[in-house]
């Protein structure tokens, strides 16, 4: 049975996303970009800007289905560059198409999921991991928080936002955890002056459950158009 979530508590958009269109290889591909600029910290699972560290934007681009370039983080800069990003930044991957992505908002919290789950499963699995370069992911996520978290905040907030992707999977009637190649990035504010920064992201913390429930709608959101890929 679905979970009943009070309804989503807007406020200002933190997360304007730039869509961008190119043509590679003869294949017409989407792309976002979001770039809010300096004054950003960002925890991320992703290929290029993954780990902890201030950054100032964030591309999810598309590629080709099979693609097999083994220089994925030169080419995610590349095309960053080439659409004016500037500074260092956070750059995800997914085969799916990315032209209408999923978005939810709940209180300042903000979040944008693009989804594919032709290949998908649960996570512990007896089959063995692959070593080396993995395919571009699936699921991807990107949130925004408009306060400052510490480091364990920010790790904290990546186990809130996969648990609430695992949610809406489920909550879609899919029997998986999520796709082999998932990726995540959360966004807060760098600390400044006298600013609270927030210890705590979890699902019942003030800033988690907003988070929680942001992605839990956006990835509900771009689930529908995935489910037939």
């Amino acid at each position: 049975m679905s979970a009943v979530l009070p309804p989503p508590r807007t406020g200002p958009r933190l997360l304007s996303v730039e869509r961008l269109t190119r043509v590679e290889d003869g294949e017409r591909l989407h792309a976002l970009l979001w770039r809010p600029g300096p004054g950003w910290r960002m925890v991320s699972s992703a290929v290029l800007g993954g780990g902890i560290a201030e950054r100032a934007w964030v591309l999810n681009a598309q590629v080709a289905h099979g693609y097999r370039r083994t220089d994925p983080e030169r080419h995610l800069a590349a095309l960053a560059g080439d659409a004016g990003a500037e500074g260092q930044g956070v750059g995800l991957m997914t085969a799916a198409d990315v032209s209408a992505p999923g978005r939810a908002w709940d209180g300042g919290a903000e979040a944008v999921a693009t989804a594919g789950i032709a290949v998908r499963g649960w996570a512990a699995s007896a089959q063995e991991g692959a070593a080396g370069i993995v395919a571009p992911g699936t699921i991807n996520v990107v949130a925004a928080l408009p306060v400052a978290l510490t480091d364990a905040a920010l790790v904290n907030a990546v186990i809130t936002a996969t648990e609430a992707k695992v949610q809406a999977l489920v909550e879609a009637g899919h029997d998986c955890s999520g796709t082999p190649t998932d990726a995540v990035c959360v966004a807060a504010r760098a600390p400044r002056g006298d600013a609270e920064v927030h210890s705590f992201a979890g699902p019942r913390s003030e800033w988690g459950a907003r988070l929680a429930r942001a992605v839990h709608r956006a990835v509900l959101a771009a689930l529908p158009a995935a489910a037939q890929r």
